[in-house]
């Protein structure tokens, strides 16, 4: 008999909690963000840098924006000044 402890989650099957996804940003000519996944930008809340790690191989270099889109729903978006990529993370 093989007793059932209820969870659902498989092995290797574990992810970070708010781990970023990729996003689709369009920016104003500023960088700041006009639509964030074909949703427009209703408000920019706040904005800040992080600069870290920049004496190791992997330097954290991120410009984050604390949005509310057309929709009410609130985002937080990064530009990795990296690579260039934008990132989504919960609000």
């Amino acid at each position: 008999m093989v007793a059932h402890t209820g969870s659902t989650r498989s092995v290797g099957s574990t992810r970070r909690l708010n781990a970023p996804r990729p996003a689709l940003v369009e920016g104003h000519a500023d960088g700041t963000p006009r639509r964030v996944n074909r949703q427009d930008v209703a408000l920019v809340r706040e904005e800040w840098r992080i600069v870290d790690r920049w004496w190791t191989e992997e330097p954290v270099d991120r410009r984050y924006f604390d949005l509310v889109l057309e929709t009410g729903e609130n985002a937080v978006v990064y530009l990795d000044g990296e690579n260039g990529a934008w990132f989504t993370q919960r609000a």
